[in-house]
């Protein structure tokens, strides 16, 4: 059997299917096959919202401190019930950040948990996520279960549901993209990379360490005015995580002043769904060069005068795995950093 866990063959697969599977091509045949099923008259969308909003939290009765607007606490509550049911967090007090694939709160801790604040990062529902070229970026990947672990070549449905794009087909791809992203911050944090402490996951949120107090959350790199003594230590900071990244055989991905934290003296790497195989995505290399040269513009304006071509090309000679000339994808089509300053309404 052919193993088609790597989301390169997924991308292919349904493609496949159309032009072997008879029933793809014989209307008639799909007419016999295709079961009556007894209608049930759907609810109004409003209908829906208004029955779970009303329940007020994850259990019904719960209440958090912070009130989301109604759209919002359906999601919000739905994806964040996990985390309550394993003890993590007790309360969501506020909102630092609403962007346009995911939204940040400041948590309370559980007990339990050792910790003055956590940040749960929520995604979206699937029909707000607007990730260009995420083809690109998946190229190489394997397709990744709600445990973290690669889905099983043989579980037919899962990989049919994913080639036909089907809803819970989508659901597992959306499922994939975040559990990469968790499993990279397990396997930084525990390198000693400059990154959140990852706590827990589920099908939608990622749990992590807070970095801010409890009035202000730490502000992204491009809202700040280093001062003179910090441009070179700080910039060191970040290239010592590239280069940590690197050999581990990952890329950010999108890294820029816009996803590096600053607080108190320090920074923070932050959102990592997009991150890249160095071994198995033939746009590997390129995508390292537009992270370096975002990073290098960024800390030039403070009168560095770094040369990102040279780093790259120092970096790739000594972790590159994939010779990529000519580039798949244009650097000039791939400028979409997520503006913490343009947050979405729900």
């Amino acid at each position: 059997m052919h193993n088609y866990n790597n989301m390169n063959d997924l991308d292919q697969y349904n493609d496949f299917e159309a032009e072997f599977d008879p029933m793809a091509t014989d209307r008639q045949a799909r007419r016999k096959r295709k079961k009556k099923v007894n209608h049930i008259p759907k609810k109004a969308q409003d209908e829906i919202i208004s029955e779970i909003a009303d329940t007020t939290g994850i259990e019904g009765g719960f209440e958090t401190t912070y009130k989301p607007a109604r759209h919002e606490a359906v999601w919000l509550y739905e994806s964040l019930k996990i985390l309550y049911q394993q003890a993590m967090i007790t309360d969501v007090l506020s909102m630092v950040k609403g962007g346009k694939e995911a939204s940040v709160y400041r948590c309370q801790p559980h007990e339990s948990v050792d910790a003055e604040f956590l940040a749960a990062k929520v995604y979206r529902p699937r029909m707000f996520r607007n990730l260009r070229n995420d083809k690109m970026y998946r190229e190489g990947r394997q397709v990744l279960t709600e445990t973290g672990q690669p889905v099983d070549a043989r579980d037919v449905r899962t990989i049919r549901a994913i080639g036909k794009k089907s809803a819970y087909g989508q659901q597992v791809a959306h499922t994939s993209w975040l559990m990469h992203e968790f499993n990279a911050m397990k396997t930084l944090y525990q390198a000693g990379a400059d990154v959140p402490e990852p706590f827990a996951a589920g099908e939608n949120v990622i749990l992590m360490s807070y970095v801010g107090s409890e009035t202000m959350p730490a502000p992204p790199l491009h809202t700040v005015d280093l001062l003179e003594d910090e441009v070179q230590p700080l910039f060191d900071t970040v290239m010592r995580n590239i280069t940590l990244m690197l050999q581990h055989g990952m890329i950010h991905g999108d890294l820029s002043e816009y996803n590096i934290l600053y607080w108190d003296g320090k920074v923070t790497l932050i959102d990592f769904p997009q991150i890249v195989d160095v071994e198995t995505n033939p746009n590997a290399q390129m995508i390292l060069k537009r992270d370096i040269v975002r990073v290098c513009q960024y800390f030039n304006q403070f009168g560095l005068n770094v040369n990102a071509d040279e780093i790259h090309d120092n970096l790739w000679a000594e972790y590159g795995t994939i010779d990529d000339p000519d580039f798949i994808y244009e650097l000039e089509d791939l400028d979409d950093e997520d503006d913490w300053d343009d947050a979405d309404d729900f």
